[in-house]
C-alpha cells in the first residue's frame, strides 16, 4: 500500500466563498515577526551567531563567536523599528498578529506591553528563532511545550496561534497534536484557510507567505526599494480584491519584520500600501485569530470517508461496483500511489480509469459485456445493479411504451450481433430520444470504433457514479 501525503488538490476548481464579515472582498492579514532576542547567539546558548534575514550581504554564521554587527541590526528592530510600526498601526487602528519568538518576548517586556495595550494578537513563533530541520521530534516537542509555558508566563495567556517558520517536517503535526491551537500557519499553499486532519485532531491552517514579505529585502532575488515592496503588495491586493468582487473572496497575508520594514526607506513602501488599501470599500484587516474564529463558525470542518485512507476491503466494498461487475479494477487501483488528490470524484476516477485503460483488451471487453442492455430483459426482471437501475430511470427507460420497449430490444439484439457487446452510453448525459438517436447512429460503425467509444462511455458512467459518492 503506497500512499502519497502531499495535497495538490486543496479546494479544487471551486473554492468556498470566504463570506468575510460585513461582506468584505478581501481579508488583509498583517503579521509582525518579533524575533529580536530569540535569534542564534552565544548569549542564548547557541553555538554560533545568526546569519538569517539581515541587511548584511552574504552573512554567514560565526561558529563560537558573537557577531556584533548582526546583533546590532537585530537590536535596531527592537529599539526603533518596532516603535515606528507600532505608531503606524495604532494610529490607523489596524490590529496585527505578532509572531512572537517566546524567548524574544521574554527579553522585550516594554514591547510586549505595547502589543497587549494595542489589542494585538500575540501568537507563538517557537521557543527560539533557530533552524528546526535537523531537530529530533522529541526535542522539538519539548521546545513546543516549553514555548507554551513561557509564553503564558510572559504574555499572561498561552498562544492560540503558531508559526515556527524555520520548521522541520514534523512541525505541523507536532503543533496540531497539542490540540491547544486555534490556528497554525507553517504552510504557504493556499489563499484561504483550510482544515487539516491529523489523527483525531481537526486543525485549522491559515497559510502564510514568503513572497508578500519584507524578508525579500534580505534575500535574492528581492526588493531594493520601498517602492518595489509597495508595487508587489499593490498588485497582489488588486488581484485578490478583483476575485472578491466576483464572489471568490480571499485572504492576503503580509509578512513584516521590525529590523527590515522598520527601516525608514522600506517603511515608506508599507505606508504607501496602507494608504492605497484603506482607500477601498470592503477591506477587512483582521488578526489571524479573528480569521480563525470566523472560519470555524462559517466553514466548520466536515470529515468524509477518504479513499486514500481506506483499507483494501473497505476500498473494494465501496468502489468495486463503479465499473459494472468488475471489482478487480478497484483491487488494482488500491495498489496505486493514492493520496489526498484521489479523495475526490475526479481524483479517484483517474486512478480507476488508469486500471481500466491498462487492462488487456480481453479484460476491457469483459467489462463491456458486464453492462446490461438498455431497457432489456434484466431491467424488466428488475435484476439490474442499483446503479444501473437508477441510471436507466434517469432517462425514463423504466417507463417505456410497449412500442418503445420493442424498438430498444430490436436495436439491442442487432447491436450485440454486430459488435459482440451491449450498446453502452452514459444515460445520465442523455434523454430517451438522444439515446435512441445515438443507438441508430452508432450501430453501423465498425467494431473497433465502437469498442473505443464504449470504453469512453464506461469511463464516463464511472465518473458520474463517483460524483454521487465523493466531492
Amino acid at each position: 500500500m503506497t500512499r502519497y501525503p502531499r495535497d495538490f488538490r486543496g479546494y479544487g476548481p471551486n473554492p468556498p466563498d470566504a463570506q468575510w464579515p460585513g461582506g468584505a472582498k478581501i481579508a488583509v492579514s498583517l503579521v509582525l515577526n518579533y524575533e529580536e532576542g530569540g535569534e542564534n547567539s552565544l548569549l542564548h546558548g547557541d553555538a554560533q551567531s545568526e546569519a538569517f534575514l539581515s541587511d548584511i550581504a552574504g552573512a554567514a554564521p560565526w561558529p563560537g563567536m558573537r557577531h556584533w554587527n548582526m546583533e546590532s541590526i537585530y537590536d535596531y528592530g527592537a529599539r526603533a523599528g518596532f516603535w515606528r510600526l507600532h505608531r503606524l498601526f495604532t494610529e490607523r487602528q489596524i490590529p496585527v498578529t505578532v509572531y512572537g519568538v517566546t524567548t524574544a518576548l521574554a527579553r522585550n517586556p516594554e514591547q510586549v506591553a505595547a502589543m497587549k495595550a494595542a489589542g494585538w494578537e500575540i501568537a507563538s513563533h517557537g521557543l527560539k528563532w533557530v533552524d528546526h530541520r535537523d531537530m529530533p521530534p522529541e526535542e522539538e516537542a519539548r521546545q513546543i511545550a516549553e514555548s507554551f509555558r513561557l509564553h503564558a508566563e510572559v504574555v499572561g495567556e498561552p498562544p492560540r496561534g503558531w508559526y515556527t517558520g524555520r520548521c522541520s517536517m514534523n512541525t505541523v503535526a507536532l503543533t496540531a497534536e497539542t490540540a491547544r491551537l486555534d490556528w497554525i500557519s507553517d504552510t504557504y499553499d493556499d489563499d484561504l484557510p483550510y482544515w487539516l486532519e491529523i489523527g483525531h485532531r481537526d486543525q485549522l491552517v491559515i497559510p502564510y507567505t514568503l513572497e508578500a514579505n519584507d524578508m525579500r529585502f534580505a534575500t535574492a532575488p528581492g526588493y531594493i526599494t520601498g517602492e518595489q515592496f509597495f508595487t508587489y503588495l499593490k498588485d497582489s491586493f488588486d488581484t485578490l480584491y478583483a476575485e472578491g468582487l466576483d464572489g471568490r473572496a480571499k485572504m492576503f497575508s503580509i509578512g513584516l519584520h521590525n529590523r527590515l520594514i522598520g527601516r525608514p526607506g522600506k517603511f515608506a513602501g508599507l505606508k504607501k500600501f496602507l494608504d492605497y488599501a484603506q482607500g477601498f470599500e470592503g477591506v477587512w484587516f483582521p488578526r489571524r485569530i479573528d480569521i480563525a474564529r470566523h472560519w470555524a463558525a462559517v466553514h466548520p470542518h466536515r470529515r468524509i470517508e477518504r479513499p486514500s485512507r481506506m483499507d483494501r476491503q473497505r476500498f473494494v466494498e465501496r468502489f468495486g461496483s463503479i465499473f459494472e461487475h468488475s471489482p478487480w479494477i478497484a483491487e488494482r487501483a488500491f495498489d496505486l500511489e493514492l493520496g489526498p488528490a484521489h479523495d475526490s470524484a475526479a481524483g479517484l476516477h483517474n486512478a480507476l480509469a488508469r486500471m481500466f485503460r491498462s487492462a488487456t483488451p480481453e479484460e476491457r471487453m469483459a467489462v463491456l459485456r458486464a453492462h446490461p442492455d438498455l431497457a432489456g430483459k434484466l431491467a424488466a426482471a428488475k435484476r439490474l445493479t442499483a446503479e444501473s437501475t437508477a441510471e436507466q430511470a434517469s432517462a425514463a427507460l423504466d417507463a417505456l411504451t410497449d412500442q418503445e420497449r420493442a424498438t430498444f430490444q430490436t436495436l439491442n439484439a442487432e447491436y450485440v450481433a454486430r459488435h459482440g457487446f451491449p450498446f453502452i452510453i452514459a444515460v445520465r448525459d442523455n434523454t430517451k430520444d438522444s439515446i435512441l438517436a445515438a443507438f441508430r447512429a452508432r450501430i453501423a460503425n465498425d467494431s473497433a470504433t465502437e469498442f473505443a467509444t464504449a470504453c469512453r462511455q464506461v469511463e464516463r458512467i464511472a465518473e458520474l457514479r463517483l460524483k454521487d459518492l465523493l466531492p
